[in-house]
Parts: structure tokens; sequence; C-alpha cells
């Protein structure tokens, strides 16, 4: 893997690169030097945000200058995988497919040319690699899903879309947290939570972690739901 670069993004934050393409390699990467640099708690970095490929430290001039930071991010950049790093958390997602919950799963399924039990045994055969948060607070980019499974986005996105809903878009999936316009295909809902402001930590899972869907009746939706809005679950 080549060496990172260091660029101002502003004049109040830097940006580490690790490389053009997306891998878990990469990835990878970014996430250790974000560990890193949470475990250094260096004077002026306010914020940070791991993406596909690289991480954005947004920090405060009067405190921290850009060539000192960048000197130090790139000592850390250098250092690897953070020591003692264990296996990534997976997080299960209940998902209720179809019928009113995921009103495109139909759409999938002419699409792949699979009945729609082999789309939702497909949809949850696997762990879906968290490898960034972004455009909603609590939007999981996820990679892994099933090739087979790809759908092209709709024509026309819909203006609102239920919290919770999850979604195909061409090669992608991912979960809704909040009520949001979009123009993947619906093929299910959850009644968790991803996003809570309410809730500490607000998030369910960040990046670095795997999301699981598993299926659920209609009954067992509509029980989670209950209990999670009486705040028993």
């Amino acid at each position: 893997m080549p060496r990172p670069s260091v660029a101002p993004a502003g004049d109040r934050a830097i940006v580490v690169s690790f490389g053009e393409e997306i891998s878990e390699e990469l990835n990878d990467a970014v996430l250790a030097l974000d560990g890193r640099l949470q475990s250094e708690r260096i004077e002026g970095v306010l914020e940070t945000q791991p993406t596909y490929r690289s991480l954005l430290v947004r920090y405060d001039p009067d405190r921290a200058s850009f060539r000192s930071l960048a000197r130090r991010l790139r000592r850390l950049a250098d250092g690897g995988a953070p020591a003692g790093a264990g296996p990534a958390r997976v997080v299960e997602i209940p998902v209720a497919y179809g019928g009113p919950y995921g009103e495109d799963l139909p759409d999938v399924v002419r699409h792949a040319g699979l009945s729609e039990e082999e789309v939702v045994a497909r949809h949850c055969s696997r762990d879906y690699r968290i490898y960034m948060l972004g455009f909603l607070p609590g939007f999981a980019y996820l990679g892994g899903m099933d090739e087979a499974l790809a759908t092209p986005r709709l024509p026309t996105p819909r203006k609102a879309i239920p919290a919770g809903s999850v979604g195909i878009g061409g090669a992608q999936t991912g979960i809704y947290p909040q009520r949001s316009p979009g123009g993947w295909r619906l093929i299910g809902r959850t009644p968790l939570r991803p996003y809570d402001p309410d809730r500490d930590p607000p998030f369910l899972y960040g990046a670095g972690d795997r999301i699981r869907f598993r299926p659920v009746s209609e009954a067992e939706f509509l029980d989670l739901e209950a209990r999670i809005e009486a705040g028993e679950a």
C-alpha cells in the first residue's frame, strides 16, 4: 500500500488519503489512523470523519498548525493496524421484507430473476462491512452485497421514505435511518432506530462494524416496534 497523502481541506481541516480504490485494506488503514488519533488526544483536534479511503480531521487553527498536525498525522498513519484491535462488531438488524414494508421487492425479484424467498435469503446471507457513515446521520455505506441483487435506482426519487427502510441502489444496500427523500428500491423495513439523538450513544453502529440482516414476520416487527416505542427495547 502506498504512503498516504496529507493535504489541507480549507483552513480548518486536513484530509489523509490512503489510495483511490475501495477496499477493506484501505478502509482498515483509515480506521486504524482514526483509532490512533482518538487515543493520542492531540491538542486542537476537534473531530474526525472516516470515509472509504480517507480520514478528514477538523482542527482549531488557534491551537494547532497545519504543518505540525500534518507531520503528526503522517507518523501516526505509518503505524499500521492498532495493537490489540479485535474482530469487528456485528450488529443484527431485524427486517420485515416485502408487502407494505418493502414495496419495491417485486422489482428486485424481476431484475434478479430469482424468487422472493431467494432474494431475501441472499440479502441475509452475509455480513456487510460498514465503510463509512454519511448522507444522513446514521446512514451506513455497506460493502459486500450479492451481485445478483444489484438493481438500478428508481428513475424518480421518492420525496419521503419511512425511517428504517432497507433499500437497494445499484450494487449497494443500506438502511434509511430517518424519514427522508431517496431513490433506492425499498425491500423491507426495520423497527430499530439506527440514529436517535436522545440515545447514548446516538448511533447503533459505526465505521468498521458489520451489519447482519435477519428476516422477521410482520407480527415480530410490530411487537419490536411497540417495545421500542415504549422504551422497553
